[in-house]
């Protein structure tokens, strides 16, 4: 008589037998903040190149200077413990060295995204509580005119042309203003120029002691509600989970890679991946402020980066870029992929050009952001965002309580626990309450486990549309919408987009007599909306499906797309 197979269960993490042989289960964590880890760095490789922005490169001493340097700046502007800095700024120098400066003093960092509307950015300086604002001289003049709304009373305004080698620097000076790569910024109080505080103050700074578990970061993100909600992530959060992504690429770790930093540091994935990453390993990292097809590729040749996290859309620009059968990329031994499936045949096509593994990921900004992987070495399954990384806790639960556990192989809500989970969401109980419950953080996305412990996302319990690897929410854009006085009722979703995995499309009633066109509606939204959130198809209707209780039934509107795109 046969014995009958059991099913694992997800208390003794069955994923754990099908990690690479390198892989601990169970880690054994330095108790260091990430401050404490580029002292470290800068220590044990003082003259290695840390940063390489367009060619100008600093190395690890002077990386740590500098830090030092903008923590005493910020002291002087009466930044506290507690106190926040707001951030926005792309891949560039400047944004490494106040981030970690911001830490140093024990304040708190919020990176906010350059490409959002006023709008947007003044609802986390605001929420956050923001005192001193970091930027880039081409948006100096908006933050200027931002700042009587909120609290903040410095600005620092950086510039691309202040780290620029020879004679890219003396060609800046020239024509940077007409090529809109700087701009003038108009006369105010409390302006403050980078290049003249790093000339002004001292490299010479004690920090403090820093208790590991009080906050480093408010991470801002969106929700189905239209609220913009700040994670609250640890120095104990952000330390663990790059300890937890060392574990993952062990042949990597104590190497002297050249990582290919083109995820914005403003977004979780590319300060933990890239930025933490690189620091706390030692690495050299090649900043790539604009991750555009070209840039990348060329950052490629120039750099022979051996280490690329990217998203989907970054592969597949880089392979239908013209001149990619141009540029050797065998330096690029591995590759890390989130934010979004990556198809069969680019991760073969880019495997193949370059020699790389590519392992696909999950994570969310709640998680610092990286939750499971495939791993290096052993069994990648097309499709799986991959297994638990060490000392994570999941499980697979019913989507109305999220109690009951849900056999294996079948779908429920995934829920996750372990060191890297955020700590609240920043002055919101009820979004906390509802997100963390005993400990486990409730990510809204569905999900199933196979017998091997691979996990895989089936579906979104929340409405998230993911263009471009950058998160969306359509309330947002129909917030938006609903200020237009010709509309009547809006709903925003995702639908397929052959580059960019999904697309904005609306869906409008307007109100009784009114009339509108597609390109007025979304010219409406341009300067409300960060770009990437225009939606780029308008669908006009009499009325949206509803169920009984007037909720718009955003899935029969997503089945008819899909529908559309078959025939």
């Amino acid at each position: 008589m046969a014995t009958k197979k059991v099913k694992p269960k997800y208390k003794d993490k069955p994923w754990t037998k099908f990690y690479d042989k390198d892989v601990d289960t169970k880690l054994k964590y330095e108790n260091l903040t990430m401050p404490e880890f580029l002292e470290e760095t800068a220590s044990k490789y003082p003259e290695r190149m840390a940063l390489n922005f367009q060619g100008y490169t600093i190395n690890f001493k002077e990386l740590n200077d500098m830090v030092n340097i903008m923590a005493n700046c910020l002291l002087d502007f009466g930044i506290k413990k507690g106190d926040t800095v707001a951030v926005v700024l792309a891949n560039m120098i400047q944004c490494v060295v106040i981030y970690f400066a911001i830490l140093r003093i024990n304040a708190i960092a919020v990176m906010n995204n350059p490409l959002y509307s006023d709008r947007e950015l003044a609802h986390q300086f605001n929420d956050s509580g923001a005192k001193v604002l970091v930027t880039i001289d081409l948006l100096g003049n908006r933050m200027v005119d931002l700042r009587p709304s909120t609290k903040i009373k410095q600005i620092i305004v950086a510039s691309i042309g202040d780290y620029l080698p020879f004679p890219l620097n003396f060609l800046f000076k020239l024509v940077g203003k007409k090529k809109k790569l700087a701009a003038d910024v108009k006369r105010a109080d409390d302006i403050f120029y980078w290049k003249d505080l790093i000339a002004k103050y001292d490299s010479s700074y004690t920090p403090p002691k820093i208790n590991i578990n009080s906050p480093a970061m408010y991470q801002y993100t969106g929700g189905t509600t239209g609220i913009s909600k700040g994670a609250v992530l640890s120095h104990n959060n952000l330390s663990k989970q790059v300890q937890q992504i060392a574990s993952w690429f062990k042949d990597f770790v104590g190497n002297h890679e050249i990582m290919l930093g083109a995820l914005p540091f403003f977004h979780v994935f590319g300060l933990t991946t890239s930025m933490n990453f690189a620091i706390y390993s030692g690495w050299s990292n090649i900043l790539v402020p604009k991750p555009q097809p070209g840039p990348l590729l060329d950052a490629i040749k120039k750099y022979k980066p051996t280490f690329a996290p990217l998203v989907p859309t970054m592969y597949i620009g880089i392979l239908e870029h013209p001149k990619i059968d141009k540029v050797d990329m065998t330096s690029i031994k591995g590759c890390f992929s989130g934010s979004a499936p990556l198809p069969v045949e680019v991760i073969r096509e880019f495997e193949e050009r370059t020699g790389a593994v590519i392992v696909e990921g999950y994570g969310l900004t709640e998680a610092c952001p990286v939750t499971h992987i495939n791993p290096f070495k052993g069994q990648r399954k097309i499709g799986s965002i991959g297994l638990a990384v060490p000392d994570t806790e999941c499980k697979i639960v019913d989507i109305e309580k999220g109690k009951k556990e849900i056999p294996v192989g079948e779908s429920g809500e995934l829920i996750i626990k372990g060191p890297q989970v955020m700590k609240s969401y920043f002055k919101n109980p009820d979004e906390t309450k509802n997100t963390l419950r005993d400990g486990w953080l409730y990510t809204g996305d569905i999900a199933q486990m196979d017998e091997e412990g691979y996990f895989y996302i089936v579906d979104r319990k929340k409405d998230m549309i993911i263009s471009g690897g950058i998160n969306i929410y359509p309330r947002d854009v129909e917030e938006v919408l609903f200020e237009n006085p010709k509309v009547s009722e809006a709903c925003a979703l995702g639908i397929p987009h052959p580059k960019r995995g999904e697309q904005v499309k609306v869906f409008i009633v307007l109100k009784e007599g009114e009339k509108a066109t597609e390109d007025e509606l979304i010219d409406f939204c341009k300067p409300r909306l960060a770009r990437y959130k225009w939606p780029t198809m308008v669908e006009f209707r009499d009325e949206l499906p509803k169920s009984n209780v007037g909720k718009v039934l955003k899935k029969e509107l997503r089945d008819e797309e899909l529908k559309k795109l078959r025939k």
